[in-house]
């Protein structure tokens, strides 16, 4: 199953800088693991926003709310999640 889902991180204001930067350098590790894993395909940066723009390749809604709430950062987050179809008019390979 293929899923968009938008990333937008709400720096918090309660923590310090230092920890902050722990739970970034943590989201960047895990976020590395489920790529190689295969599950999330694609990752693109949206250009002005601390916000992505994703694919994931995925079994469940289940798996992708697991993998998103094991991202360190996802108590910051806010997610909008989008199931996606094969177009008809698409080139297939």
């Amino acid at each position: 199953m293929l899923f968009m889902v938008q990333m937008t991180v709400n720096p918090p204001v309660h923590i310090k800088k230092e920890e902050f930067e722990d739970i970034k350098a943590a989201e960047k590790n895990r976020a590395i693991d489920i790529q190689r894993q295969g599950k999330w395909p694609h990752l693109w940066r949206v250009t002005g926003k601390y916000s992505n723009v994703s694919i994931f390749d995925v079994e469940s809604n289940q798996e992708l709310h697991e993998l998103l709430s094991s991202l360190p950062l996802f108590p910051f987050m806010d997610v909008e999640v989008t199931p996606l179809n094969e177009h008809p008019s698409a080139l297939k390979d």
